[in-house]
């Protein structure tokens, strides 16, 4: 196996901490981190990489994207992403927030 000796430092996304980047995991938002063609990976400290969902996440970077959350309240953003998620979802799958208690 090869071994890096790349001692460059890296900030973790989701927390802020800094690591070398032997410690941390690359993080693609695309969901393609094989493809390394002109691209420039952000990264997630172990602790956090483990708190993360690993649920697959097609399509969900550009239905936020378009959504446009930067010009709207957080409420709104919610509201808007639920409307979204309605009209994706098939007539058989129920509403999770009608299950909720």
């Amino acid at each position: 196996m090869w071994s890096r000796r790349d001692r460059t430092e890296v900030v973790c996304i989701a927390c802020g901490d800094t690591l070398d980047r032997t410690e941390a995991r690359e993080y693609d938002k695309h969901g393609d981190r094989w493809d390394r063609l002109d691209k420039a990976f952000e990264y997630v400290c172990k602790p956090c990489h483990r708190d993360l969902c690993h649920q697959p996440r097609r399509g969900l970077e550009s239905l936020l994207v378009d959504l446009d959350g930067a010009s709207v309240s957080a409420r709104r953003f919610v509201e808007r992403y639920y409307d979204a998620l309605d009209l994706t979802r098939g007539p058989d799958e129920g509403d999770e927030r009608e299950r909720s208690p």
